[in-house]
């Protein structure tokens, strides 16, 4: 079975919320909603992506001093095995908007298990809330 690297962070406001993003039609997994972020370049690290990613999916711009490791993912599907670190960053320029048609959610980390996700980034949830 084929391991995919996604990488993905917990944009946290500063009134503690975390940002979602609901994935669009036409995409797998479409209408769950997800941590902001993306697959892995070859030549990328998890950190030189998010930074990519944000910046392509949302308009904004963030370093990689400002990604904080949290915990990470690791989950079989059905064709391929996610592997996918969970950064949490609360600092970058810009004001998040939705670049690739997918709905955008600030919500509050009590309120996260209410929004249906992929079954990898479900048990993220209690570490996050915690950690928040």
């Amino acid at each position: 079975m084929r391991v995919v690297l996604v990488s993905a962070v917990a944009l946290i406001d500063i009134d503690g919320r975390v940002l979602l993003a609901q994935r669009p039609e036409g995409k797998s997994m479409a209408g769950l909603w997800e941590f902001p972020g993306g697959k892995v370049e070859t030549s990328e690290t998890p950190e030189a992506a998010l930074v990519r990613e944000l910046h392509e999916e949302l308009g904004i711009d963030t370093w990689t001093s400002c990604l904080a490791p949290l915990t990470f993912a690791s989950h079989s599907y059905d064709d391929f095995h996610l592997l996918m670190p969970l950064f949490a960053c609360r600092k970058w320029d810009g004001m998040p908007r939705s670049k690739e048609n997918q709905a955008l959610k600030w919500v509050q980390p009590k309120d996260l298990r209410n929004y249906p996700m992929p079954a990898a980034d479900i048990p993220l949830i209690p570490i996050l809330r915690d950690w928040l």
